[in-house]
């Protein structure tokens, strides 16, 4: 394995650094060809890591402090954060990927201020016109799991912003989950050729048009069902059905909760159930798919849940060092590039 640096946001998120530097020395101790540069108060950090590593089980030499005197607040507005905090941890992250100082940046800071900040500094690749927010998810397939994009970044995306998520989507599939030829499907609110909005019909015909293997439209309920490699869609779409699917997994859980602690006999059918609903929980478990991508960009931004506790965030530094291994970026370019020379001319103006 190559040697690969990553620069972490550690003021970032909810919890911030008693989260965040032990889910940095647990990824440390298992890849040695890893090298973490931590962002954010030296003092603070320098403190944290006292308390978490006093057995002296990481090597100083692959985990460094880099100081920075600003932090991103999560409510903070996207243009307030670009505007003057230029020496918080997030700018300074993704500074260091920008001078090839760091592979990726891992952040669980504002995802608006993340976005803009990282859009900004590394800007996107050529022939991307917007970058996206795509993500891993469970599927009815315990052996299988499909990514979907965008997921909030774009509210609003033409139908040539949509073909290039499902260009994007499919070389990181491709490198990943080494799947050949990703199955593509469009988000749409029926099967039917006449269902949609005018910008789904027509990135549905670029994509027909495409080497892609763009397989059809796919509806909300069957986004789940392990048929799909990549389910593309504008970001207002994709954030509303990820939290909506969210919301329903937190439903269900109460819902269960309350079924079997609702008297002595449900409580021993509980007991009785509780191998099968472990398993359930492990298979659903949102840390293993913690770490969204922020694609499009000329480097590697992984954004991790605001909220995300030790092993989630261990889990987003892992899929940055993967896409570093994968070359991500390049890969994406150099499709986007050969799918430009291949793309039919455009019909002159009668």
């Amino acid at each position: 394995m190559k040697k690969i640096t990553i620069a972490v946001d550690a003021m970032g998120g909810d919890h911030g650094p008693p989260v965040i530097i032990p889910a940095a020395l647990q990824v440390l101790a298992k890849q040695q060809a890893l090298t973490l540069v931590l962002v954010g108060n030296q003092e603070i950090l320098q403190q944290q890591l006292t308390i978490h590593n006093k057995k002296k089980l990481v090597d100083d030499s692959r985990l460094i402090i880099h100081h920075a005197s600003q932090k991103v607040e999560m409510d903070e507005s996207p243009a307030h954060a670009l505007r003057t905090k230029k020496d918080s941890s997030m700018r300074v992250s993704i500074n260091l990927v920008k001078s090839g100082q760091a592979d990726a940046c891992v952040s669980a800071g504002n995802t608006g201020a993340l976005m803009a900040t990282a859009r900004f500094v590394l800007k996107t690749l050529p022939g991307i016109d917007r970058p996206a927010i795509i993500s891993t998810l469970p599927t009815m397939n315990h052996q299988k799991h499909m990514r979907m994009l965008d997921l909030g970044a774009n509210v609003d995306s033409s139908a040539e912003n949509l073909f290039q998520f499902a260009v994007m989507g499919s070389v990181l599939v491709s490198a990943l989950d080494d799947v050949k030829k990703p199955k593509i499907f469009l988000l749409n609110i029926g099967v039917e050729d006449i269902k949609g909005n005018d910008q789904v019909k027509e990135a549905a015909a670029l994509l027909s048009n495409s080497s892609l293997n763009y397989i059809g439209y796919i509806e909300g309920d069957e986004i789940y069902k392990g048929d799909a490699d990549i389910v593309v869609c504008d970001g207002f779409v994709g954030n509303v059905a990820l939290k909506t699917t969210e919301g329903v997994a937190i439903f269900i859980g109460k819902l269960l909760k309350r079924a079997f602690y609702k008297n002595i006999f449900t409580r021993l059918s509980g007991l009785i159930a509780l191998p099968a609903l472990k398993s359930l929980a492990k298979s659903i478990d949102p840390d293993q798919y913690n770490g969204a991508t922020f694609i499009g960009l000329r480097g590697i931004v992984i954004k991790s849940h605001g909220g995300a506790k030790v092993n989630a965030f261990r889990y987003a530094i892992e899929e940055a060092m993967n896409q570093v291994e994968k070359n991500i970026p390049q890969r994406i370019s150099s499709e986007v590039e050969n799918l430009l020379k291949t793309a039919p001319p455009e019909k002159p103006l009668e």
